[in-house]
């Protein structure tokens, strides 16, 4: 499995925020984009609990 690259996905949010607030894009388009964004934002919202939890259990150590 591919390891997640947090900074990677942060800037495919940005890129997917400016797609979407550019006049041009399509609807189906939008739609397609806001699913991959839910999915980035799961993925990162994981990663930081990830990373939360082991600092949290250095900090009992």
């Amino acid at each position: 499995m591919e390891r997640f690259d947090y900074a990677k996905a942060i800037a495919e949010l940005e890129e997917i925020a400016a797609k979407v607030e550019n006049p041009e894009t399509k609807l189906d388009d939008i739609d397609a984009l806001v699913g991959r964004s839910k999915e980035l934002l799961g993925q990162c919202r994981e990663y930081l609990r990830t990373v939360k939890d082991k600092i949290d259990s250095l900090d009992k150590e």
